[in-house]
């Protein structure tokens, strides 16, 4: 089975990467360098695809961080649920799908299915890779912004959709949750859909819930054109 590369040295070494229908909670407080941390696990390795639902930033935008850090923008796509709102006329293509906004999320599903599709039928990109089933990342950025415009409950099957969605094509999921602006209850659902947590201080300290062979314990990091790096 396909293991992804985490780019996290520990992780790597000592567990091989991350199994194919891995889900990845990460908890995080505002300003802590977890947006690119999630960036950083979906940036897509030669023979590789990566997807981001983004509920913050411009389609654009997202392509340029990951051709930044290095990936070929070919065989990343966006589905972007901010443009639409002041663009109403702009056009999907195969790399870059549009919903009205981050409410909908029948619509946010389908350009989901379309996207996933599209790579496994070898539309996606001038220059496919090869591997079946295509390994495909994905990530969510970010769940916090979903659950201001959705109940809990609603948020949570349309998230265990796509959880269960991205175990049976063996791709990898990330998703980036605010963990300050969250009971309780909110955070202990959303980890039920999830395979591992990796948990974030504002001091850019790093933990891992759920790895096996990891050390738990609290560790300094950084993150530099999609490349993470533990300090000592």
């Amino acid at each position: 089975m396909y293991s992804y590369k985490s780019g996290i040295e520990q992780i790597d070494q000592l567990s091989g990467g991350f199994e194919a229908g891995t889900n990845i909670l990460i908890l995080a407080p505002p300003m802590s360098y977890a947006e690119q941390l999630a960036y950083a696990l979906t940036k897509p390795l030669e023979g590789e695809y990566a997807i981001t639902l983004s509920t913050n930033e411009r389609a654009a935008e997202v392509v340029d961080y990951f051709k930044l850090a290095g990936s070929d923008k070919r065989f990343v796509g966006v589905i972007d649920a901010i443009t639409k709102s002041s663009t109403p006329g702009i056009i999907d293509t195969p790399r870059l799908m549009f919903v009205s906004s981050p409410t909908d999320l029948t619509g946010i599903g389908i350009k989901f299915s379309n996207m996933i599709e599209t790579i496994f039928e070898g539309e996606f990109s001038e220059g496919e890779a090869g591997l079946f089933p295509p390994p495909i990342r994905f990530c969510v950025n970010s769940v916090s912004t979903l659950l201001m415009y959705r109940k809990l409950e609603v948020l949570y099957q349309f998230l265990h959709v796509l959880t269960a969605k991205l175990k049976k094509i063996e791709g990898m999921g990330v998703y980036l949750l605010n963990s300050e602006s969250f009971d309780d209850k909110t955070l202990s659902l959303i980890k039920q859909l999830m395979n591992c947590v990796i948990e974030v201080k504002i001091e850019q300290n790093i933990s891992y819930q759920g790895i096996r062979g990891i050390n738990t314990d609290w560790q300094k990091f950084s993150v530099n054109k999609g490349q993470v790096t533990i300090l000592p």
